[in-house]
C-alpha cells in the first residue's frame, strides 16, 4: 500500500481515536500530509482537521543574533496560515503559560507581535525567571516542549479547531523530551482525548515505544478507559521497502524487542536494506541494558562476535539518521552475510521466540 491508501484507510476507521506506532522513517509525517490530502479532496478542497507534526516545528527558527554577540536571540515563527489566530495567543498572556505549566519551565517569554497585529506574532524572546532584560536560548527539549504548548493554546483558538473540526492528526511530539517529559506530554494528550473523542477524530502516531504505551494502556486497560476502549484503535505502520502497511495487534501484549525481531526476521528472509542495521542496534541496545553494560558491542561478544569494534562501525554507519530516508538502499553481500550472521547468533544465544 502506498501513503494514500493507508490514509484512506484510517479514515474509513470506526474507532475514532487512533493511535499508531511505527519506527522512525517509516513514514508517520508524511502520512499526515497524505491524510490532510485526502480528507481535504472530499471536503470540496477545504481542510478537515488539524495537524501538529515536523512542519508545525520548522515554523519556528531560533534568530541567534551573532552580529551582537546574541544581545537579541530569539526564535521566530515563519509565516504561515496560522498567522491569522495569533492576535487570541497575543491577548491572552497566560493561554500558552498554563499550557506550560504541567513542565514547570524554568524559562519565561515574551511574544513579539508584528506591528501590523493582524500578520500574527513575529517572534519570541526567552528570560531565567527573574530577568527579563537578557534574552536566552532555551534548549531542544524546552523549545519542543514550548512548541507543543504554543498548538495546545491554538486549539482554542475560535475559527482554527471549531471550524476544521473533523479531527486531529498529532506527530510525534514527544522527540527530544527526556522521560519525565513524556509522561507529561502523555498526560496533556489523554485531556486532548477527553475534551474531544466525542465530536473529532483523535489520530496519534509515535515511534516512540513508551509514550505509545502510556497512552494505550491509559485508553485500553485504566480503571477509566471503559468509555474509550471500545473506540480506540492500535495500530503499527511498518514500511518493507516501498510498501505500508497498517495492521492490528494483539491489544494484550506489545514488546518492543518482539516486535524488531519480528521485523528483522522478516528483513533477512526477504530482503535487507541498510536501514536494518538501524533495527539491529536498536535490538543490540536492548540487550546491552538487559546485560547491565553501556557498550553495544558487549552484547556482540556475547554472542561470540570477533573485532566488535569494526563490526559496530559497520552497524553505526549504517544507523545514522539518514539512512531512515533512504529505504531503498540495499545491502551489499557482506553487509547481508554479517547481518544474517549477527541475527542468527542472537536468536541463538537468546532463544527469542517471535
Amino acid at each position: 500500500m502506498n501513503l494514500e491508501a493507508i490514509a484512506k484507510e484510517i479514515q474509513e476507521m470506526n474507532e475514532n481515536i487512533v493511535l499508531i506506532y511505527a519506527f522512525n522513517g517509516a513514514g508517520k509525517t508524511q502520512l499526515s500530509v497524505s491524510y490532510k490530502n485526502y480528507t481535504k479532496a472530499n471536503n470540496n478542497g477545504q481542510h478537515a482537521g488539524v495537524y501538529y507534526n515536523a512542519y508545525s516545528e520548522d515554523l519556528f527558527v531560533w534568530d541567534n543574533d551573532e552580529k551582537n554577540d546574541g544581545a537579541d536571540i530569539k526564535l521566530n515563527i515563519l509565516p504561515s496560515s496560522l498567522n491569522q489566530f495569533h492576535s487570541f495567543l497575543s491577548d491572552n498572556k497566560d493561554a500558552v503559560m498554563e499550557k506550560l505549566a504541567p513542565y514547570n519551565p524554568r524559562f519565561r517569554f515574551k511574544l513579539n507581535s508584528f506591528q501590523d497585529r493582524e500578520k500574527g506574532i513575529e517572534s519570541i524572546n526567552f528570560f531565567c525567571e527573574g530577568d527579563d532584560k537578557a534574552p536566552i536560548k532555551i534548549s531542544r527539549g524546552e523549545e519542543r516542549i514550548f512548541v507543543w504548548c504554543f498548538f495546545l493554546a491554538l486549539l482554542e483558538v475560535d475559527g482554527w479547531a471549531d471550524v476544521q473540526n473533523a479531527h486531529i492528526f498529532i506527530d510525534d511530539p514527544v522527540s527530544s523530551l527526556d522521560d519525565h517529559n513524556i509522561f507529561i506530554t502523555a498526560d496533556t494528550l489523554y485531556r486532548l482525548i477527553e475534551k474531544f473523542y466525542n465530536n473529532k477524530t483523535i489520530i496519534i502516531a509515535t515511534h516512540h515505544i513508551g509514550f505509545f504505551s502510556i497512552l494505550a494502556k491509559r485508553l485500553t486497560k485504566s480503571e477509566r478507559s471503559g468509555r474509550y476502549k471500545n473506540l480506540t484503535g492500535l495500530r503499527i505502520l511498518r514500511r518493507t521497502g516501498d510498501d505500508l502497511t497498517l495492521f492490528e495487534f494483539d491489544k494484550d501484549i506489545f514488546l518492543y524487542h518482539l516486535h524488531l525481531l519480528q521485523i528483522l526476521n522478516e528483513a533477512r528472509d526477504n530482503q535487507l536494506y541498510t536501514y536494518h542495521f538501524a533495527l539491529l542496534r536498536q535490538l543490540l541496545e536492548n540487550i546491552a541494558s538487559f546485560l547491565g553494560t553501556g557498550r553495544t558491542g558487549d552484547a556482540l561478544q556475547k554472542i561470540g562476535i570477533q573485532n566488535t569494534d569494526e563490526i559496530m562501525q559497520v552497524i553505526n554507519t549504517h544507523s545514522h539518521k539518514n539512512v531512515y530516508y533512504d529505504q531503498t538502499e540495499l545491502m551489499s553481500d557482506y553487509e547481508s552475510d554479517l547481518f544474517k550472521d549477527i541475527f542468527k547468533k542472537l536468536v541463538e544465544k537468546y532463544q527469542f521466540s517471535y
